[in-house]
C-alpha cells in the first residue's frame, strides 16, 4: 500500500469510499510480492497493481463488488492447463488476494494506518484475512508505542487475541517484515490447518533500507544510482572533502565527510538487518577499521572492492585485528558477481546483482541453466488459508 498511499489518503480525506486488494500470499512464479496492492474508488478509478497484468481485471471487479457489498473477501488466483489464458496467472504461480472495502471514518484502525503510511511514520498494519465472520477485515495499526483500532466479534472484544496480534505485529515492525500469522482466539500461535483459528496479514511500513557507500570514487557514483533504483536510502561517506561533495553525487540522499569507521560508529541506531555496506575505498587505512566494526554488526550485506591480492592482504589484517572465521565469512570480497564488468556502470550492476541474490537467496546462475523456482525467497502458499475462493487460469 505504500506505493499508492498518497492517492489512498487523498480519497480518504475527500470522504470517498474505495476498496484495497492486497497480495497476502504467493507461490510459484507469482509476479508480485506479498503487500502489493491495487485500489479502486467508488468512481471506478484504479491505482496500483497486484500482478503486473495477469489478474488485474478480475481484481478490479472484486474491488467494485466489495465497495457495493461492504464485505471483504479472500480470493485465490491460480494456474490450470485447461484454461491458461482466462483469469489467472499464466506464469504458473498462485496469488492469494484480500479485498477490503474502506469507508472513511468507519474503521479507526484503517483510518490511522493510512494516515501513518502517508506521513512516513513506521507502522504495522495488521488485518484479519480469514476467521470468524465478525472479525474478517478487522484492522489494527500498531506503532512502536501505540495501537489504533480493535478486534471484536459483535459486542465482545477478543482481548487475548488482540494482545497477541499486537505483540506479533510490533515484532514484525521492528524487523521490517511483512507476512501472515495464525493465532487461536485465545492468542496462542497455531497451525494454519487447525480449526477455529484466525489468519492475519501484517504489513510493516518502515523507512527505506539503507545503503552506505564508503569511498567517493567514480565507481561509487554508479553504485549510488543503482542503489536508488533498488529503493535504498543511499549515503556516501569519505574522509576526503574534495571528493565527498553533493555535486559529484547528486543522487545520493546524504554525502558525509568523515572517517568511515567513525561515521559507522555514529549510525548504530539507524542500521538493521536490511542495511548494506559497500566499501569501495580499497585503501587499508580506511578499510580495516571500518570492516573490523562492520563484520561484527547485524547488517544484511558487507562487500569490499579490490583485487584478489588486496583481498588476501585485507583478510590477513582483519585476522590480526581479531576477527573470527565466521565473521570473515560474511565479507563479500572482491565485491560483486563475476559478470566480466569493466565500466563503473557494469560494476554497479555486478554489485547490485550480488546484493539482490544475497537478500533473496538466489543461486547466481543463469535462469536458463536450471528448472527450479525463479523466486527463491517465496514460501509455498498455504493450501488452506481460511478457504479462499479460487480462480483457475
Amino acid at each position: 500500500m505504500q506505493d499508492i498511499a498518497e492517492q489512498l489518503q487523498a480519497w480518504h480525506a475527500s470522504g470517498r469510499s474505495f476498496a484495497v486488494a492486497t497480495v497476502v500470499g504467493v507461490s510459484g512464479s507469482a509476479p508480485r510480492d506479498p503487500g502489493a496492492a491495487l485500489a479502486v474508488d467508488a468512481a471506478g478509478e484504479a491505482v496500483g497493481s497486484v500482478s503486473g497484468g495477469c489478474v488485474e481485471g478480475a481484481v478490479y471487479e472484486l474491488c467494485q463488488a466489495a465497495i457495493e457489498s461492504g464485505e471483504p473477501v479472500l480470493e485465490r488466483f491460480g494456474y490450470s492447463d485447461e484454461d491458461a489464458f482466462a483469469v489467472g496467472l499464466t506464469c504458473g504461480g498462485i496469488l492469494d488476494v484480500f479485498v477490503q472495502p474502506v469507508v472513511p471514518g468507519a474503521d479507526p484502525g484503517m483510518d490511522a494506518g493510512l494516515a501513518f503510511i502517508a506521513a512516513g511514520t513506521p507502522v504495522a498494519l495488521a488485518r484479519v484475512i480469514a476467521g470468524p465472520a465478525g472479525l474478517l477485515g478487522a484492522t489494527l495499526s500498531v506503532t512502536a508505542d501505540g495501537v489504533r483500532g480493535a478486534l471484536s466479534v459483535g459486542p465482545s472484544t477478543v482481548g487475548a487475541l488482540e494482545r497477541a496480534l499486537v505483540a506479533e505485529a510490533r515484532a514484525m515492525l521492528d524487523a521490517g517484515r511483512t507476512g501472515r500469522i495464525v493465532l487461536g482466539l485465545d492468542g496462542r500461535p497455531c497451525d494454519e490447518h487447525e480449526q477455529g483459528t484466525v489468519t492475519c496479514f501484517v504489513e510493516s511500513y518502515v523507512p527505506a533500507p539503507r545503503m552506505l557507500v564508503f569511498g567517493a570514487i567514480d565507481f561509487a557514483a554508479a553504485v549510488v544510482r543503482i542503489g536508488k533504483f533498488l529503493g535504498y536510502h543511499v549515503t556516501v561517506c569519505d574522509a576526503r572533502p574534495v571528493f565527498a561533495t553533493t555535486r559529484r553525487f547528486p543522487e545520493a540522499d546524504e554525502v558525509v565527510v568523515d572517517w568511515p569507521h567513525r561515521y559507522l560508529d555514529s549510525q548504530l541506531g539507524r542500521i538493521d538487518g536490511r542495511t548494506v555496506l559497500c566499501v569501495l575505498t580499497h585503501d587499508a587505512k580506511f578499510d580495516i577499521p571500518l570492516l573490523e566494526r562492520a563484520l561484527r554488526l547485524p547488517v544484511g550485506y558487507v562487500g569490499a572492492m579490490g583485487s584478489r591480492r588486496t583481498h588476501r592482504d585485507r583478510e590477513a589484517k582483519l585476522r590480526e585485528a581479531g576477527l573470527t572465521d565466521a565473521e570473515l565469512a560474511r565479507l563479500r570480497s572482491p565485491i560483486g558477481l563475476d559478470l566480466g564488468s569493466r565500466t563503473p556502470e557494469e560494476t554497479a550492476v555486478s554489485v547490485a546483482a550480488e546484493i539482490v541474490a544475497h537478500r533473496r537467496g538466489g543461486s547466481c546462475l543463469p535462469l536458463s541453466a536450471g528448472n527450479g523456482p525463479i523466486h527463491h525467497d517465496v514460501a509455498a502458499a498455504p493450501e488452506d488459508a481460511g478457504t479462499p475462493r479460487t480462480h483457475a487460469a
